[in-house]
């Protein structure tokens, strides 16, 4: 299947999950990346969740994040509705969320940090395959932002299992280095 028929496929896929179905599959999914042989970094990029979509709320990990290094600096994206434009600001407990032209929550009045900076990154995406190729919302953002990003370590969370391979992937699409699930760890670095 193709970006278009996986990005349909998994939108009604994931709005069928109960919220209590979801809260445990959160769960087991912080369980699995407290298995991920990672050094938890200083500066992590995050993303506030899309309700209305059920997707996958990163609060947990990046608590954990915390937890395991307190010096850690949380960084969201901004888009930029007028142009193509992705970037990243600095948050703190008190910066003011705003919903953007999306429907999605962005930090309003922070400070941009320098995408080559960041060492982690919670990538969003709806499908993602055996690859490491994922399948997002198709504004490309992500991936646009995702190439100036040279040191960060990117990883996915999905409720699902991988498919076999996303058909239609191209030179554009930036690679997950890791996609973890309720079930398991896939590491992708070595495709990378």
């Amino acid at each position: 299947m193709n970006k278009e028929t996986f990005r349909k496929v998994y939108k009604e896929k994931r709005a069928a999950i109960t919220a209590t179905q979801k809260s445990k599959m959160e769960d087991m999914i912080l369980i699995q990346f407290q298995k991920l042989n990672i050094e938890i970094p200083t500066l992590i990029m995050t993303y506030a969740p899309i309700e209305k979509m059920n997707e996958f709320d990163p609060q947990l990990i990046t608590d954990y994040c915390y937890f395991k290094n307190p010096n850690q600096i949380l960084f969201y994206p901004v888009v930029h509705p007028s142009s193509a434009d992705m970037i990243s600001v600095v948050v703190s407990d008190d910066t003011v969320f705003e919903l953007n032209n999306f429907g999605i929550p962005q930090p309003i009045d922070t400070m941009p940090m320098f995408p080559e900076e960041i060492e982690l990154i919670f990538v969003p995406l709806l499908a993602f395959d055996l690859n490491g190729h994922r399948v997002g919302y198709g504004k490309g953002y992500y991936d646009r932002f995702l190439k100036q990003c040279t040191k960060a370590i990117k990883i996915g969370f999905s409720f699902f299992e991988p498919e076999q391979v996303i058909e239609g992937t191209n030179q554009n699409d930036v690679k997950l280095d890791y996609c973890i699930s309720p079930e398991k760890i896939y590491s992708f670095k070595s495709l990378n």
